[in-house]
């Protein structure tokens, strides 16, 4: 091991970050595990006490005092700087990542790519300052038969924010991820619960963001980072009364659970959650006909990306029978087949995709067409491609649920009106892809409707595996995809969630904020009077 990655690698600790302060009170420890070489790795984590959470909700509350009074350059800073220090802990996260989830070393720095991306996007967004949506209407004071006053609204932030770490994404989904990136550029302080599978990834990256708070100035306690190998934690993290916002990627169990302990509190507090999707593909007979082969060649690959391990995963495709389709399932049950497994990120995710996967394929009328059957390494996914009649779908709400993993279920629909109605009732869903010739799917304007009514994006001529993080991206859907539809875990929109409109009316324009002066200081775009311009009021 090199003096450049030796010089982090004894920065894992296996405490947990109470602000700025490791600690490690309690006596429940855990590992991670390397699916890749079947062991365990080395370091010990220290699960967070009562004590040691409630410490932590304590200085974010006070944190937050400070925090949402300090400028868009300051959280720009902070958010520049957290980029700064991830990139300094160079090969060190690189090599923990992949020894804790099985990925490979390209997927690691592309995932690194991504949540630098989402950083220094949100620096920039909140640095500009616009994003808090300023509008203002300046008071009439002779308008009759009532005086107007002057109001003035913007955006403000919620206060202390809990964020899941998510199985599947260490980086971009986890501790410094989109959510506490987000959050931050709010003014929230973040405590993340970190994810057991990669706790020593999530140490690492934490200890950056704790560097990054103290070269910029930020109050203690901004951030916390803690450590739980089960669900206690984050119960009491939901539960306790001065967090007020959740944001988690996961499981529909996971999600609904973590939903329902918040709305059952005294004072209930929104759960942000993205859960799952199977992602349903339609494919028209004209382009089954023409590209069926093409198609199958990219679905076998979209459906063993990333060992299926992808929210956007297409788990479900639905086609009309016919001699198209039958072709189509052929080629694809071959083109799948020739794909080499690959590992998923521990042993308890490889568990649940077989015994949900043998629970899918027990249910009567379902069809095997292709089921890899060679010898794999432990924790290595075998893939396997389903059929079934539509009307079985329709009266089996089992096959609706989601395998997580490389298994898709192809449904053969008797005509356009079963594919409607298979549509219509499905859950909602992340994405929705539409396949189809020129001209087309104006043929079937029906389905693309319905299909628009259970999804949050739609794909024409594509695959829903890639994400693209970008101003127009929806990432979310109705639920079961996300827990409010109106909001996108991805992209600088995904701030929205962590903040409240809020109105000032008569307020001496001495005592505003800065968005909302007269002089617009910040020389930010406000609605004034219902206009948008960065003009002054006179």
């Amino acid at each position: 091991m090199n003096r450049e990655i030796f010089k982090h690698y004894d920065m894992i600790t296996g405490n947990n970050y109470i602000g700025n302060k490791l600690s490690s009170k309690g006596t429940k420890t855990y590992k991670t595990f390397n699916p890749q070489l079947n062991i365990e790795n080395e370091h010990v984590f220290t699960e967070a006490t009562d004590q040691e959470i409630n410490e932590a909700v304590t200085l974010a509350s006070n944190a937050f005092k400070i925090l949402q009074t300090i400028s868009g350059k300051q959280k720009a800073d902070f958010l520049n700087a957290i980029a700064d220090e991830i990139l300094d802990l160079d090969e060190t996260l690189i090599q923990m990542y992949s020894s804790e989830t099985g990925l490979p070393e390209g997927r690691a720095k592309g995932e690194r790519g991504r949540t630098i991306f989402q950083l220094r996007s949100f620096a920039d967004l909140v640095k500009e300052g616009s994003w808090v949506e300023a509008a203002i209407d300046t008071a009439i004071p002779d308008r009759k038969p009532i005086s107007k006053p002057d109001l003035r609204k913007m955006f403000v932030p919620l206060g202390p924010v809990v964020v899941f770490g998510a199985s599947n994404f260490p980086l971009a989904y986890s501790t410094a991820g989109g959510d506490t990136a987000s959050a931050l550029g709010a003014g929230c302080p973040v405590i993340v619960k970190s994810h057991p599978m990669h706790a020593g990834t999530g140490e690492l990256v934490a200890s950056a963001i704790i560097k990054a708070a103290g070269k910029t100035g930020m109050p203690n306690g901004v951030f916390s980072n803690l450590n739980s190998s089960g669900i206690d934690v984050g119960v009491q993290l939901v539960q306790h009364p001065e967090v007020k916002a959740v944001g988690f990627t996961g499981s529909i169990r996971g999600g609904r659970s973590l939903y329902d302990l918040a709305s059952q509190r005294k004072e209930p507090i929104p759960v942000f959650a993205e859960m799952g999707s199977i992602n349903p593909v339609v494919i028209l007979p004209e382009a089954l006909k023409k590209r069926g082969k093409s198609l199958a060649k990219t679905y076998a690959g979209s459906i063993t990306l990333g060992t299926g391990q992808f929210c956007t995963n297409p788990g479900l495709l639905l086609g009309i029978k016919g001699k198209g389709l039958s072709n189509f399932i052929q080629n694809l049950s071959v083109e799948i087949l020739k794909k080499e497994p690959s590992c998923m990120l521990h042993p308890n995710i490889i568990g649940a995709y077989e015994s949900n996967k043998q629970k899918t394929i027990s249910q009567r009328g379902l069809r095997i067409v292709a089921d890899y059957n060679p010898d794999v390494k432990s924790n290595y996914a075998r893939q396997t491609v389903t059929t079934v009649e539509g009307s079985t779908f329709l009266e089996n709400i089992t096959l609706h649920q989601e395998v997580f993993g490389p298994f898709s279920l192809v449904v053969q629909c008797e005509n356009e009106e079963q594919l409607e109605t298979i549509i219509s009732k499905l859950e909602g869903q992340l994405t929705g892809t539409v396949i189809a010739e020129n001209n087309e799917a104006m043929q079937y304007i029906s389905i693309v409707e319905a299909l628009q009514n259970r999804v949050g994006r739609i794909i024409y001529n594509g695959v829903s595996t890639g994400v693209e993080v970008c101003t127009s991206m929806q990432h979310g859907g109705p639920y079961p995809a996300s827990t409010d539809s109106r909001f996108t875990a991805v992209g600088i929109h995904s701030i929205k969630r962590w903040v409240r409109p809020f109105s000032y009316q008569n307020w001496p324009d001495s005592l505003l904020p800065d968005e909302l002066k007269n002089e617009n200081p910040l020389s930010i775009s406000r609605m004034i009077n219902g206009m948008q311009t960065t003009n002054k009021i006179k």
